[in-house]
Order: structure tokens, then sequence, then C-alpha cells
């Protein structure tokens, strides 16, 4: 059997090399990769950036293989600046919160990640490609750039990380392209990051610092 050589490792998934077009992302609780199959089917077959599904079973997805760096990682080789960053971010958000939604369970639901930041989205040579959909909803888009100005937020707040610099001037300029979070929509978010079981105790903790920022510059 042959060994499997691993390219990555997330909080709750690792990422392995099968060939040079595929890798094999396995959830390390097992679990059903179905929803997420299925979500990133449909909004790829809308011409939305997604890695090409090859099979899914279990906890296991194999997937495209992307070569780009992440988004996270130009920007902190000065590949690409804050501001552009946070308007491709914001982009993603608009295209793919204008798609239409597997099932239109609700009036206004559309189809969300909820896990959109800059170490999801890889830059790669035919453009950006959105990745890790094991969040992936329907619902209402403005819950969505909640979640994703939330986490950004929270590395900002956070004196403990390199990233902390980067991130506010990434939130400032994501912001102005999004615009005001409605307190609704941001209270929700912070009831799903809460409810996370990967969202870290001291993440947990930086919460209301990370609110304050965000009704600070939003």
């Amino acid at each position: 059997m042959t060994e499997l050589v691993l390219l990555a490792s997330g909080r709750d998934a690792d990422v392995f090399a099968l060939d040079a077009q595929r890798v094999l992302r396995r959830y390390r609780d097992g679990g059903d990769v179905a929803a997420e199959a299925s979500a990133m089917a449909h909004v790829g077959s809308l011409g939305y950036p997604v890695p090409q599904v090859h099979s899914a079973g279990g906890g296991d997805l194999v997937l495209e293989r992307l070569t780009g760096p992440t988004m996270l990682q130009a920007l902190g080789t000065g590949e690409i600046t804050p501001a552009a960053a946070a308007e491709l971010l914001a982009d993603l958000l608009a295209r793919l919160h204008a798609l239409p939604p597997q099932t239109p369970d609700q009036p206004g639901d559309h189809p969300i990640h909820l896990d959109l930041h800059p170490a999801n989205v890889m830059l790669e040579a035919r453009g950006p490609v959105v990745i890790d959909w094991r969040n992936a909803s329907q619902g209402r888009p403005e819950v969505d750039v909640a979640v994703s100005a939330l986490i950004v937020a929270q590395v900002a707040v956070d004196p403990t990380l390199d990233e902390a610099a980067l991130a506010r001037a990434f939130l400032t300029a994501f912001l102005t392209n999004v615009g005001a979070l409605p307190s609704e929509a941001l209270d929700e978010a912070v009831r799903f990051r809460r409810a996370d079981p990967n969202v870290s105790a001291r993440e947990i903790a930086l919460l209301h610092e990370a609110v304050s920022l965000l009704g600070d510059r939003g």
C-alpha cells in the first residue's frame, strides 16, 4: 500500500497528495462529506471557482490539486496588498451570494460559505479558488459576510499573532468594500463562532474585543 504524503493539516482535516492532479482531504473525526461535496458541486456547476470533486465518501474527499499560494500566504509575502485582497474576498462573497440556493427553504436564502477568509482562497493561475466548504450551507448573505469579518477581526485583536497588524489593514479595506455590518447579522455570526467546535478557547475569549473592533469600523 502506497504511503500517503501529507501536504497540509488544518483544524479538523489533513490533506494528502495522491498524484500530480489530485489530493485527498481526510477529516480526522470521520463524518460524512456528502453535504460539503454537494455544495461544491452546486456552486461549481454555476461557474463559481471551487476545486473539482473527483469523489466523496465518509470523511474523505478526493479533490483537484491546487498549486497556488493561499491569499494569506500572498499577503504575508507582499504578493498581494491588503486592499487588493480585501476587494477580491468581498467580490468572491458577492458572487457566491448572487447564486440561487440548492433548495430555497426560506425567502432570501443563498449559498453561504461560513468560513471564507484569506486562508481559504487559493490564488491559482486561472484565478482565485475557494476551498474548505465544510461549513457551507444556505442562508442570509449578510451573516456570511459578518462571519468572514469576525474571523479576520479575531486575528486582528490577538497580540500574540504576527499577522495581527496585517489583519487590521485587511479588515479596514474589507469593511470599506462590504459596508457596515447589520447588528443582527453580527450577533448571529458570534453565535455561530461560539458554537463551532474548531474555534479555540482563546478565540472565544477574543470575540468581544473583535466585535468591538467591527463596531468601531463597520
